[in-house]
């Protein structure tokens, strides 16, 4: 056997500067005790494996310093530095009180604080795992904390700070610890891989930096196993491999087949990350993660709390650009409602299954264009005909319209989503006597039933199609609030009425007044210009989204108003943001009282 010693000792920081992510508190206490404002009893508090009892040792050995330096750090090298590093100091006495939380061990503890010290200043007790000392023992130790011998300092150490009586808390200096940043363990990982001669993949690191959820011991274990595992290397595979975590190229994979909404080769991707040996519902909590992510790096504001490599990060933002805000937020949702019902569903796989089904067709259920043709009613389906001779005593159309997958949960959808209404028509069509031609129908299937119809003997139909409209500012309005008038979200139709269009040849410019309103335009975009080009018979239409200030005189003249009540508060409310209208008119909060 080897004298192996595990990375969490051997790297432990002897000294302020070594400590990782915690310098308030390095920067504080050297500052203290260069000032000569060192308190009697510090409590440090925060997640385990953060440096709380390696700062104590630290504070502990450079009080009784017999050589400090200038900038208040150990030497390591005096008789006093040696004998607590051999744990043969008699300054320095460490208890833990997980294991001695009786009053009796406290008693013994406070006889010790009588005694003044053989060598040095100060006599330093280390208490760790304070919280698990009994009722009793706090009370006995109460006195003592309060009012200690001049020589006597008391550095408490606890992770839940919550269950320490406020009598204690008060006490003491508090020094709340952080978590450490995946950055900050990324470099202390790299800085021992070169100490040791480690070859190392910076992805693997990274895994292991974000698998030790801020906990810089944790991440110096599973370090240790994953040099063990890769004989003296830190692969990315082995990583995978040993952590059970999923690559994630799949996750990636996976929001592609979502957004092409491939559901075939989804469902297949799925069946082989099971066939790996991962669970439906370890899967589920990555992809939100991976969704999240793609959410986060939506907007440059919040993209420093993605946590990922460079090459990776970029990878994240170019399928963020793919991926609709609404589409990510009703595909977020979509998974936390199914982690919250996975342990009461009996068929683990088809419950994510079903989820899957549902994100595939996020986009058609959010935004439809008005080319989708509904086949959801049968009085969809079949034309209106005034003659006593109904063609509903045909056979139908051998060539259906396009029918969209239902999706039965609404529940488990964004609360965005609302029932479709009937589409509206697109083409413009004279009204015949004798036939009333419906707007799903398209030319095709309106010269098949003018056949069908003849074949039956029946006077054959005049179907007349109105001339293309000419591409003019009153049109361009009239087919602009055509098109809000068949959106399904009622959060979106205030933005595009807001809007104020000018078109100049084939341009058409939108002007708007906000950041929201011209991102909301972007994302409709798309089938905006399809539904106008068709309109119009225009493919070389375009438009571009202009942003315009509002005009600060109104503000100015808001504020001479005299003051407003209630009820003119929420109107005004209402003209300035659409959005509040509707979500009032959502909620049915009625009028608000008039004081």
């Amino acid at each position: 056997m080897s004298t192996f010693v595990v990375s969490a000792r051997k790297y432990r920081p002897t000294r302020f500067e070594e400590v990782v992510g915690q310098a308030h508190v390095s920067n504080t206490l050297k500052n203290a005790l260069q000032t000569g404002h060192l308190a009697h009893a510090f409590l440090f508090c925060g997640p385990r494996g953060v440096g709380k009892t390696t700062c104590a040792r630290i504070l502990a050995k450079v009080i009784n310093c017999q050589k400090v330096s200038t900038d208040w750090e150990p030497c390591n090298t005096c008789d006093s530095c040696r004998a607590f590093q051999e744990n043969a100091s008699f300054n320095i006495t460490e208890l833990d009180a997980a294991s001695n939380n009786s009053v009796d061990a406290m008693r013994a503890l406070i006889e010790q604080v009588r005694f003044q010290p053989q060598q040095g200043k100060y006599k330093v007790f280390i208490i760790d795992e304070v919280h698990m000392l009994s009722t009793a023992a706090f009370n006995a130790f109460l006195k003592t904390l309060e009012e200690p011998p001049p020589y006597a300092i008391f550095i408490l150490a606890t992770t839940e700070k919550h269950k320490i009586l406020p009598t204690i808390l008060s006490r003491c200096q508090i020094y709340d610890f952080r978590r450490i940043t995946v950055q900050d363990i990324l470099q202390h990982l790299r800085y021992i891989c070169t100490q040791e001669g480690i070859r190392a993949d910076d992805a693997a690191l990274h895994i292991i930096a974000q698998k030790a959820d801020g906990a810089l011991r944790d991440a110096l274990s599973i370090f240790d196993r994953m040099v063990a595992a890769g004989q003296n290397e830190v692969r990315y595979e082995v990583v995978l491999d040993n952590l059970n975590i999923l690559d994630y190229d799949y996750y990636f994979r996976v929001v592609d087949s979502l957004l092409a909404e491939d559901l075939a080769g989804l469902l297949m991707l799925f069946d082989e990350i099971l066939r790996k040996g991962f669970e439906p519902d370890i899967f589920m909590l990555g992809l939100a993660e991976h969704l999240r992510n793609l959410l986060v790096c939506k907007d440059e504001a919040t993209l420093q709390l993605l946590e990922a490599g460079d090459t990776l990060r970029e990878r994240y933002r170019q399928q963020a650009d793919l991926a609709p805000s609404a589409f990510l937020v009703t595909a977020l949702n979509l998974a936390n409602e199914c982690d919250l019902h996975y342990k009461t569903a009996r068929n683990k796989r088809l419950h994510t299954e079903l989820a899957l089904i549902k994100m595939t067709y996020i986009q058609r259920a959010v935004t439809r264009t008005p080319f989708e043709v509904s086949a959801d009613t049968p009085e969809k389906k079949t034309p209106d005909v005034s003659t006593p001779t109904s063609t509903a005593q045909n056979p139908t159309p051998t060539t259906t319209p396009l029918r969209i997958p239902e999706i039965s949960d609404e529940a488990a959808l964004a609360p965005s989503i609302v029932a479709e209404p009937e589409p509206k028509p697109l083409l413009h069509l004279q009204e015949n006597p004798t036939l009333r031609v419906k707007s799903q129908y398209s030319l095709g299937k309106l010269e098949e039933l003018e056949q069908l119809l003849h074949a039956n003997g029946e006077t054959r139909a005049e179907v007349k199609v109105s001339q293309v409209p000419e591409l003019t500012a009153d049109n361009l309005k009239t087919a602009w609030d055509a098109y809000i008038q068949q959106l399904q979200l009622d959060t979106i139709k205030p933005f595009l009425q807001q809007a104020k269009l000018q078109l100049q040849h084939t341009e058409i410019t939108a002007i708007v007044h906000s950041q929201i309103a011209q991102s909301t335009l972007r994302e409709q975009q798309q089938p905006i210009m399809e539904f106008l080009r068709n309109y119009f018979g225009q493919k070389a239409l375009s438009m571009q989204i202009v942003i315009q200030k509002s005009d600060a005189s109104q503000h100015a003249a808001l504020e001479r108003i005299a003051p407003l009540n209630n009820r003119d508060k929420l109107r005004l409310m209402q003209q300035i943001n659409p959005t509040v209208r509707v979500l009032w008119e959502r909620l049915a909060l009625g009028l608000p009282e008039e004081g």
